[in-house]
């Protein structure tokens, strides 16, 4: 199935995505190249997320169907692709602090995301490239260190 994506930029702001079947499902780039890339990654899980919830998903909008969106209004329009037999949703437990769970919410409402989906976007972000060169946030940089310092003593 071909879903109909918005791709929108602001003067300061990275690409957006949004998707008019789907309120709620957006995703980002620096560039136009990683927005577009982003994009069905951003939809599958929102539309597993859908599916976990027991909710129904939409059946694609056409172009004639959108002709008089709002949001369509400065917007690029492109399809995305979902092929909903190649890849199945896998639930996964994570432990963290209640703390950082908090925040992992109040990002992803701000993002207009479930927790899920913001947690699989950032991680599959590139992150973990930007880690081992050393040009991640501090946060993960103070743990490694503070991982490092207890493999230390325990040698």
């Amino acid at each position: 199935m071909e879903y109909i994506a918005y791709l929108h930029k602001d003067k300061r702001s990275d690409f957006g995505v949004s998707f008019p079947d789907f309120p709620g499902c957006v995703t980002a780039g620096r560039s136009l190249e990683e927005a577009r890339r982003k994009a069905p990654e951003a939809l599958a899980f929102h539309i597993a997320e859908m599916l976990e919830d027991g909710e129904n998903i939409p059946k694609p909008s056409t172009i004639d169907d959108l002709a008089g969106d709002p949001s369509r209004k400065d917007a690029i329009a492109f399809l995305v692709t979902m092929d909903f037999n190649k890849s199945k949703t896998v639930r996964v437990n994570v432990t963290a602090r209640e703390n950082q769970i908090e925040m992992i919410d109040r990002l992803a409402r701000q993002a207009g995301m479930t927790r899920s989906a913001y947690m699989v976007q950032s991680a599959t972000s590139g992150a973990a490239i930007k880690k081992r060169t050393g040009s991640h946030s501090p946060v993960i940089n103070t743990r490694a260190k503070r991982s490092k310092h207890a493999k230390a003593r325990h040698h």
